[in-house]
């Protein structure tokens, strides 16, 4: 289904983007059309997350379901700065209110699947047809047929069928489909950012300056988005599962797990497996399973053992994994930067897990949408730091199958993700440039 989606929008999007077959001069990640593809991954791929959250947690009637809700809503508003920006007020108005109110569907899933309400779960299926129809028409509208009607109700009903069939393998039962659901589910979202990105980019070039969404540094700066902010989602949604002891724990952890897999399997293109289990080694003891025993410590009500593992956190983690880093790639990711962008990063973690164990709910989901936003700045400066460095690579229109050896003997290995391979190395220490532009605009904000 999804090489239909994306083949409806490459052909879509065809005859009105033929000038992106032109080279790109002087590549980078950090152009205005990489900068609106990354917003719209962001705010995409979060509506993703929560709206799944907020089916569960309602079906579940859990304490923090008002409060994951209030967080879904929220995002929808975000959204509408962005769309302001390109379109007119009257626009970005028309996007919240159709986007805001297919947000209220889950409540009607929800208290279908609980009351077993076969009437209600087909007018809730109507409205989400409905909701397919008005805003494709909408966004045909808004960017005048560079996305054409047809393929965004694809893309749209293609997203709308993966986050309720990730909530009917949970009703279900079926935690390890629902995972797998989540992460295809996930993973879509930056097919639509990208058509959706792609459209209003080639609809008004100037505005834009002439850069594109489709570029092949904008195409890495989107898969390094998409891994860093599945892994905070997973982390932190794994951390809350395990105090509660839920059932579906497991299987969080599971997909957790094949997030990793994509980070080794990166180092191990680039080093060998040498340097694939070195890095496995440090990842998983001080930091996959200092999380698990933080959960274990705080069930147990042990805070000897949370000190430690919250330490491991903080300081082992980050210290080895920072070591690590800037050894393997000689000095060209520092250190210091590596150290306390990871240690920003646990914290925010830490942060969510805390106020969700000691029931602030409105602050835990404040912590998450923090932290997921942070991780963003992962594409935006490894991304640009990797274009800078190899401009060459990037002048094209396709991302490079190989990258260059490396001198350490892994770039010559096959592996399914080349070039997000050599993108990942360092994934979590380029951040911290990244991470100076967030403190700043949060400091800004709260002036």
């Amino acid at each position: 289904m999804r090489k239909l989606v994306v083949a409806l929008l490459c052909m879509g999007l065809l005859f009105s983007t033929v000038s992106t077959v032109q080279a790109q001069a002087n590549p980078s990640a950090m152009t205005p059309a990489a900068d609106l593809r990354a917003d719209l991954d962001h705010l995409l791929s979060e509506h993703f997350v929560l709206a799944v959250m907020t089916l569960t947690t309602s079906y579940d009637e859990t304490e923090d379901a008002e409060d994951v809700r209030n967080a879904l809503e929220q995002n929808a508003k975000d959204m509408t700065p962005a769309i302001a920006s390109v379109y007119d007020e009257e626009s970005a108005a028309e996007f919240e209110r159709i986007f805001t109110e297919h947000n209220e569907y889950a409540d009607d899933y929800a208290v279908a699947a609980k009351e077993d309400d076969q009437a209600l779960r087909e007018q809730a299926e109507k409205d989400v047809e409905s909701f397919v129809e008005e805003f494709s028409t909408f966004l045909d509208s808004a960017t005048e047929g560079n996305l054409p009607k047809e393929a965004a109700a694809e893309a749209l009903s293609v997203h709308e069928e993966q986050v309720v069939n990730t909530f009917d393998h949970y009703v279900a039962g079926d935690y390890e489909a629902a995972y797998q659901e989540f992460r295809e589910g996930y993973s879509h979202m930056y097919t639509i950012s990208e058509a959706l990105s792609t459209a209003i980019t080639t609809q008004m070039p100037e505005m834009f300056e002439d850069t594109k969404a489709d570029a092949p540094a904008a195409d890495l700066r989107s898969d390094l988005n998409s891994l860093a902010g599945e892994h905070f989602a997973l982390a932190t949604m794994g951390m809350m599962k395990g105090v509660d002891q839920a059932e579906d724990y497991d299987y969080v952890t599971w997909a957790e797990d094949e997030n990793t897999a994509d980070f080794k399997e990166a180092i191990s293109s680039i080093y060998g497996e040498e340097g694939a289990t070195q890095f496995e080694e440090v990842w998983q003891s001080d930091h996959i399973n200092a999380q698990a025993d933080v959960v274990a410590s705080a069930i147990e009500g042990n805070e000897a053992d949370m000190q430690d593992a919250e330490d491991r956190l903080l300081n082992g983690f980050p210290n080895e994994l920072g070591a690590f880093l800037a050894e393997a790639t000689e000095g060209n990711l520092p250190e210091d930067a590596a150290v306390e962008t990871l240690n920003m990063h646990e914290q925010q973690v830490l942060d969510t897990f805390h106020a969700y164990h000691d029931g602030d709910y409105e602050m835990t989901y404040e912590n998450f949408r923090e932290g997921y936003q942070f991780m963003f700045g992962v594409g935006m400066t490894l991304g640009d730091a990797i274009v800078m460095q190899m401009p060459a690579d990037f002048e094209g229109t396709m991302m490079p199958e190989e990258m260059p050896e490396t001198g350490m003997g892994g770039a010559s290995e096959t592996s399914g993700f080349p070039m997000m391979t050599w993108a990942l190395l360092g994934s979590m220490v380029l951040l911290a440039s990244g991470s100076l532009l967030f403190i700043y605009r949060k400091t800004s904000n709260q002036k």
